[in-house]
């Protein structure tokens, strides 16, 4: 708990830190941009100028502790396959979704081809982007950090949970009549943390954290983060995809199953990852794992 304790304040300094810079930048007119994603930007600048001294502050500088102690060609073959299975695994939930009529075809979206294409590539990039970040940090630094000190079952445990408890961190529009000054920052930045712990939000944790789980298990069988970058980016390009494509439909009586985080991620895919983290652990828990932040390979077994 300890390491994952460190990573919380690193974040929160720099939450601090674009709270703190929000309201005097606006006031320049150098950008006008709504206040809570300024705040937002500005905390992800402070997070990637500061990570590695802190990461190198915490000896985790090195290839290896980041999760990419492996051969180019093979991380990025880890990559593709892990980007596929990625789509294959939360491809599976678009078909209840939409027999439910929990989401809509949206004819409009999918009329033009080319459009279609722009999006598609956009997504993928986004998702690349999105996956390389994230799993540097929480599957890479953060889970070698915990795992050198606590083992594995705490580092799948703490990384899995902060992973999910983040996505609900973020600055939110000011309410309608509040003014942007010092005090409606301090606003925005105390509603980061009070919008987390609200009961419409347990089931997309309980599906993120279990997502969370399953890369954190795939970190550890496989000794590097090629598959989680892989699998992280096709389960983003599946969400923005079904998204682009489809409505939400909250007249459904099985709305409840997706989630109002983005409308997917609920207690179905919850469901389904949990069942996805159960097979794969009871498919690799007998395999021999070292000691240490790079453990036993996927590919060294035949897989």
């Amino acid at each position: 708990m300890r390491e994952t304790a460190i990573f919380f304040l690193y974040l929160l300094g720099c939450l601090i830190l674009g709270a703190l810079l929000t309201f005097p930048l606006l006031q320049t007119g150098w950008i006008a941009q709504d206040p809570h994603r300024v705040m937002g930007r500005l905390a992800q600048v402070f997070i990637l100028l500061g990570l590695w001294p802190f990461l190198k502050a915490l000896r985790l500088n090195n290839r290896g502790m980041l999760g990419y102690g492996v051969p180019r060609p093979r991380f990025l073959n880890a990559l593709w396959r892990g980007c596929l299975l990625g789509v294959a695994i939360l491809l599976v939930l678009v078909p209840p979704l939409l027999l439910l009529e929990i989401r809509v075809p949206d004819m409009a979206a999918g009329s033009r081809a080319t459009a279609l294409l722009e999006k598609l590539i956009q997504v993928l990039l986004g998702g690349l982007l999105t996956g390389l970040l994230e799993e540097t940090f929480f599957r890479g630094a953060l889970y070698s950090a915990i795992r050198r000190r606590s083992g594995a079952g705490s580092a799948i445990l703490w990384s899995s949970g902060l992973f999910a408890l983040l996505h609900f961190m973020k600055p939110h529009p000011l309410p309608a009549g509040v003014a942007l000054d010092w005090l409606g920052s301090w606003q925005m930045f105390v509603q980061v943390f009070s919008d987390v712990f609200q009961w419409r939000h347990l089931d997309s944790l309980a599906a993120l954290f279990l997502a969370g789980a399953l890369l954190a298990l795939v970190r550890e069988r496989s000794g590097h983060i090629g598959w989680c970058m892989g699998l992280h980016t096709g389960w983003i390009l599946v969400i923005r995809m079904t998204r682009y494509l489809t409505d939400d439909n909250p007249a459904s009586p099985h709305a409840w199953l997706a989630g109002d985080y983005d409308g997917i991620i609920g207690w179905l895919a919850a469901g389904w990852i949990g069942l996805a983290v159960l097979g794969f652990w009871l498919w690799t828990r007998n395999r021999p794992t070292p000691a240490g932040p790079q453990p036993l390979s996927l590919e060294k077994e035949g897989r």
